[in-house]
């Protein structure tokens, strides 16, 4: 299953006219165009994101600026959770809400603290784990510190966004950083569901969630980075991420398990902070929010 909390990563070919056209006018295009372009009961939303933030609050979708409005996570009680980089930023906000809903959280992480093994208990942290790291990835999923937990939900949540933004004629590219980008967005997920199914660590009908992003998506390159280029490590990994998740989706169907690739939307958070000038007007939502879409999605798919 592939689906994204505001916009699914994909968008179809058709560009707007060359022609000038006004603010107003370019909204109703694509409008129009978005609401033109669906198969199979998916709508393929606007690659633009200040465009698509505008037309979420002329057309007052709550599911879009407010998800506290139509989330219930009551059905999260009691189900058996494991958060990867589960200890800051948006990880460390799913597991609150997680909590909050009284489900049972195990969270993998590379450094663990007070506050995080006060709310889900000691032995419940699994640290000093990279999804970078096979073997230790391996040893974690099939060994004594997980041995007494058989997961319904996964969230792969590690995540990592260099902070230079590289360029080719800035000179400004750096390859093992493209790299480590693509170890850890790419194959960390990969890694870490390989291991909870080889180690038969999934209840029946379990979801493996993926937190991904747009900045997977080629086509929406030609919108989004025009005439820039730009992050060329990000952009890739995440394309990695996601190559990878359909292709789990379609290989682990056969044993009841979903893959979910989602995209939470624009963060505020440290990873995102290095564009923090176009949070307000892209619509960047503080972690707590972004948690709840991420978990309204693991629920409804």
């Amino acid at each position: 299953h592939v689906t994204s909390c505001c916009h699914t990563v994909e968008i179809l070919s058709k560009q707007l006219p060359a022609k000038a056209i006004s603010k107003s006018d370019k909204l109703k295009y694509q409008k129009q165009e978005s609401i033109a372009r669906m198969s199979n009961n998916v709508e393929y939303s606007i690659a633009d994101q200040v465009a698509r933030f505008a037309q979420a609050k002329a057309d007052g979708n709550q599911r879009y600026l407010d998800i506290s409005t139509v989330y219930d996570g009551s059905s999260l009680r009691d189900k058996c959770v494991l958060v990867t980089g589960g200890n800051r930023g948006l990880g460390w906000r799913i597991v609150q809400e997680l909590v909050q809903q009284q489900a049972k959280v195990v969270v993998l992480c590379r450094s663990t603290n007070d506050e995080l093994e006060a709310l889900v208990g000691k032995s419940n942290v699994v640290s000093g784990i990279d999804v970078t790291d096979t073997k230790g990835i391996q040893d974690a999923c099939g060994g004594e510190r997980m041995a007494n937990f058989k997961f319904d939900i996964v969230i792969n949540n590690a995540g990592y966004f260099y902070e230079a933004c590289e360029k080719i004629l800035d000179n400004t590219l750096n390859f093992d950083e493209q790299l480590k980008q693509i170890n850890i967005c790419g194959l960390g997920p990969l890694r870490v569901n390989s291991a909870l199914v080889q180690s038969s660590k999934l209840n029946e009908n379990a979801k493996l969630v993926i937190i991904t992003s747009q900045a997977g998506s080629c086509e929406w390159r030609s919108t989004q980075n025009k005439d820039e280029g730009g992050d060329y490590g990000h952009h890739m990994s995440r394309a990695a991420c996601n190559m990878a998740g359909v292709l789990q989706a379609e290989e682990l169907r056969s044993k009841g398990y979903s893959v979910i690739l989602l995209h939470p939307g624009f963060n505020r958070t440290e990873m995102t902070a290095k564009y923090k000038e176009i949070w307000d007007i892209e619509g960047a939502v503080e972690p707590a929010m972004g948690a709840k879409r991420v978990l309204y999605e693991a629920i409804k798919s």
